[in-house]
């Protein structure tokens, strides 16, 4: 099936696989194969990983829209990041701002995205969502 990840600054994936997972608002973890019935979701902020005979690629995704149709899977995010883009040293600056944030006001729902956001980015360039 035809897969496409795209964000606003450009496709971060455009190509041919035998799988799609992905984690939707609600419905928790989303496997899409060739011939899934039509489907459009919410995205998490979470992994996506796409798989095909060449292998597994991990994207860090940073909330958006997942659409399959005719063997088609279609990821709109603000952000979407291969594991090995995603500038680590950048992500944990962004966590401990996030952390210190989030502990100094706990109800802060943007520190507790932004958090979220930063460890996903971390636990994808560390590999730690590759299964």
């Amino acid at each position: 099936m035809q897969v496409e990840l795209v964000s606003p600054e450009r496709i971060t994936f455009s190509g041919e696989a035998a799988k799609v997972i992905v984690r939707t608002v609600g419905g928790g973890d989303l496997e899409f194969l060739a011939g899934h019935v039509p489907f459009i979701g919410v995205l998490q902020v979470s992994a996506a990983k796409v798989i095909s005979d060449e292998g597994r690629e991990i994207f860090a995704i940073h909330q958006g829209f997942v659409q399959m149709s005719n063997d088609k899977v279609t990821i709109l995010s603000d952000v979407s990041e291969r594991k090995e883009d995603i500038d680590v040293p950048r992500a944990e600056k962004a966590k401990a701002a996030a952390q210190t944030a989030h502990d100094a006001n706990p109800e802060d729902a943007e520190a507790a995205a932004a958090l979220r956001r930063a460890n996903v980015r971390l636990q994808v360039a560390a590999g730690e969502l590759d299964g």
